[in-house]
């Protein structure tokens, strides 16, 4: 064999890439059921940050059915269909006509409170960018939320996963009296007072941006769900009032 020819290194070359190729196909069917775990994990553990129960992720199998009470899936309609909540895929999701979709609804139970936990996805600046938001009982007030992105700018975009990000959301509304008014990401900062607005990222104006139009569009499409429920939830609110306005003349 002539080592010189350029037939023999291209033919090198070749089989070469071949057995890479065939390598890195069998490493990635091998660990693809180990991968898929991670992100099953990851998602339970996000879930349950977003009302507050802190856990690594290996420990969020564990403990994830003592505070996930119900899994719901929604049509846009608002009315409950079959499926797995847990294995509705916004990605695909968002593809579709947006009549036709799926809406995952998750509801937790902690401490004897119940809150609603909407998944969301979106678009950032160099790729997906997604969460969940967690509401309180009055299905307007916002207990806690997560943000995580595939691929925003370190220290600009990429800071939506940070506690300085997340943490400003809780309290906050999505409506202003019967209006729905969802929460902005606000450029150089909300003004103090405002329930509906949170400081923007400096620098990170397109993912900012990203996540607003991300809790619109998102919330948006569980209102017709959050009718059912908000005479309940109006009832319930009354009767805690009345039950806190007792025990303070009692006392």
């Amino acid at each position: 064999m002539d080592v010189n020819k350029n037939s023999t290194t291209f033919g090198f070359t070749v089989i070469m890439v071949i057995i890479v190729a065939a390598l890195l196909s069998t490493a990635a069917i091998e660990l693809k059921p180990f991968q898929d775990r991670n992100v099953e994990l990851e998602k339970k553990q996000n879930i349950l940050s977003s009302v507050g129960v802190t856990i690594d992720r290996d420990g969020a199998e564990n403990i994830y059915d003592t505070y996930i009470k119900s899994e719901l899936v929604l049509n846009v309609k608002g009315e409950q269909v079959e499926g797995s909540a847990f294995d509705v895929d916004l990605g695909v999701e968002m593809k579709k006509d947006a009549n036709a979709q799926l809406l995952p609804l998750f509801i937790s139970n902690v401490e004897g409170v119940t809150r609603y936990i909407i998944p969301l996805r979106g678009k950032g600046l160099w790729g997906p960018i997604w969460g969940f938001i967690s509401l309180e009982e009055d299905l307007n007030s916002v207990f806690g939320a997560v943000f995580d992105h595939k691929s925003e700018t370190p220290g600009l975009g990429a800071e939506i996963n940070r506690p300085s990000f997340e943490d400003p959301f809780s309290g906050k509304s999505i409506f202003e009296g019967e209006e729905f008014t969802s929460i902005k990401v606000i450029k150089g900062g909300a003004e103090e007072g405002d329930m509906h607005g949170v400081d923007g990222i400096s620098g990170g104006t397109i993912t900012s941006d990203g996540v607003s139009d991300m809790l619109d569009e998102r919330l948006r499409m569980y209102l017709p769900y959050f009718s059912t429920l908000k005479p309940a939830a109006e009832v319930d609110s009354v009767f805690n009032t009345l039950v806190s306005l007792a025990s303070v003349k009692i006392q």
